[in-house]
């Protein structure tokens, strides 16, 4: 893994600041990349773009910034998921002709508790029903305070469609950087995260990287918390081969046998046995933490009110949870959105509805991810469904039932784990494989099972209460005359609440 050497602070260079766009749909998050990558990144340049990687560059006055080219990408919700911060600056989309939305208050509670500064763009002001200073004032409800307002937050005036107001916007994302003071660090080898990976018929697994700290160099040994391996080829966001890439830097490469997950971290080492051995250790780690958690039910929860929202909870809370717990990912009131899914998708949980919809962009992003929803109107009905799925997941219990009693009265012959006894049935009766306890003075000594029994020298299947009888037993305790074998039998239930 990387580690410091030690630099001239007054030496030090800042690195491209990386920046990830929120907003609500349709507020123009897609576009506003679009137009940043139209005037910053030529034709010429880009050859198109064939090469999707889920980040570019640009240049802006003489100096780069990394934007993750798709606004909800998976890998910006997964590390947002662990607490990890992927973006050093945000800047937060708002149309002019709708102003403060649902998901604006959920981007605005994302950058909050990322603690990341942001900017805020008003999109859309070529629109006639535009109404900034509205979208201001629904702003500052939110605790949002724009420069212009008195507050601290910078802003800009755009439109994607017209190309207007782009460079003023990313002049502000420059000087938020600045003030931030991102330093290059001076370490041997690189850090950095995974944007996504897919498998490319020619190439094998190509996966995408975004280099948070040091440079990384063909050739490199590198390791996640479930796979390594070498780096055979680097090629940045144009598709252009490259030798090495520094901090900040978006890139494409191979040399990974398998597939990582979007928000894993990645870590240079000097040797292949040294990348094997940090993934073998968390492979260990990973498997001794989910052996000692609690079973859960994660859910994400979106309803109509505020009152239900409290019924809901508080009902919740009463649902016995020894063994499976309720674990609320997340609980807030309005319809179910691209987030909702996202965040569902990440956590494995399931998302239950009450008395809400889902919109359609939402819809179909949950039936790509195969994301389950419920939705109820009635609540106890919800809270049904929830102890179903928590019976669902208990262990079943296994109940012993038991059959009779013989007392032994002779130990005709022992032969490896089997002897032949005789006996006498003081209570219930005895039935051929019936399981078996043993005991000595009332103490258990040993287990096994009735393999034969045997009536006045003929086979039997059951035999009745106070009758003799002989019997072939399979265990590995050796009985005496005066123990006791209790016959029983188990049944598996499964527990309810």
């Amino acid at each position: 893994m990387v580690e410091k050497n030690k630099k001239n602070e007054n030496n030090a260079k800042t690195r491209p600041p990386i920046v990830v766009v929120l907003g609500h749909v349709d507020h123009g998050k897609s576009s506003l990349l679009e137009a940043v990558k139209d005037l910053k990144i030529t034709e010429k340049e880009a050859g198109g773009i064939t090469q999707r990687i889920g980040a570019y560059m640009i240049s802006h006055q003489g100096k780069e910034i990394t934007f993750i080219d798709t606004p909800g990408h998976e890998a910006f919700s997964k590390m947002r998921s662990r607490g990890t911060d992927v973006a050093d600056v945000g800047i937060l989309v708002v149309a002019a002709d709708e102003g403060v939305k649902e998901q604006t208050k959920e981007a605005i509670q994302c950058l909050k508790d990322s603690k990341i500064p942001f900017v805020v763009a008003i999109n859309k002001i070529d629109k006639k029903q535009a109404d900034i200073e509205k979208t201001k004032q629904d702003l500052a409800k939110e605790q949002i305070f724009l420069e212009s307002y008195g507050g601290e937050v910078p802003s800009a005036n755009i439109s994607c469609k017209n190309k207007e107001g782009i460079d003023e916007l990313l002049e502000l994302v420059g000087l938020v950087a600045e003030m931030e003071g991102l330093e290059l660090e001076d370490v041997d080898g690189a850090e950095g995260v995974v944007i996504e990976s897919v498998r490319d018929p020619k190439k094998g697994t190509v996966i995408n990287l975004l280099i948070k700290k040091g440079t990384l160099r063909k050739g490199d040994f590198i390791g996640t918390e479930h796979s390594c391996g070498k780096i055979r080829t680097i090629q940045d966001f144009l598709g252009k081969e490259k030798e090495e890439a520094g901090e900040s830097t978006p890139v494409q490469i191979t040399g990974i046998k398998d597939c990582l997950s979007a928000g894993e971290d990645f870590f240079v080492f000097e040797k292949a046995e040294d990348a094997k051995r940090f993934v073998s250790r968390k492979e260990i780690k990973e498997k001794k933490a989910v052996s000692r958690e609690q079973k859960t039910v994660n859910i994400i929860l979106k309803v109509d009110g505020v009152g239900s929202l409290e019924a809901i909870e508080n009902s919740l809370s009463k649902i016995p949870q020894e063994e499976v717990a309720v674990k609320i990912i997340k609980a807030d009131i309005g319809n179910i959105t691209e987030s909702d899914i996202e965040w569902a998708k990440t956590e494995d949980t399931k998302i239950i509805a009450f008395n809400v919809s889902i919109e359609k962009s939402a819809e179909k992003m949950a039936i790509q991810e195969d994301v389950k929803i419920e939705y109820f109107d009635i609540i106890y009905e919800l809270i049904d469904f929830v102890k179903k799925t928590i019976e669902g997941m208990l262990e079943p219990e296994i109940i012993r039932e038991e059959i009779g009693k013989i007392k032994i009265l002779a130990v005709f012959r022992t032969q490896k784990n089997r002897q032949i006894l005789g006996g006498k049935i003081t209570k219930g009766e005895a039935i051929k494989g019936s399981l078996i306890e043993i005991q000595r003075d009332k103490e258990k000594i040993g287990e096994g099972k009735i393999v034969n029994l045997k009536k006045e020298e003929k086979d039997m299947e059951k035999i009745s209460e106070n009758e003799e009888m002989g019997m072939l037993i399979e265990s590995k305790t050796k009985t005496e005359e005066g123990d006791v074998v209790v016959l029983y039998k188990e049944k598996t239930v499964n527990k309810t609440l």
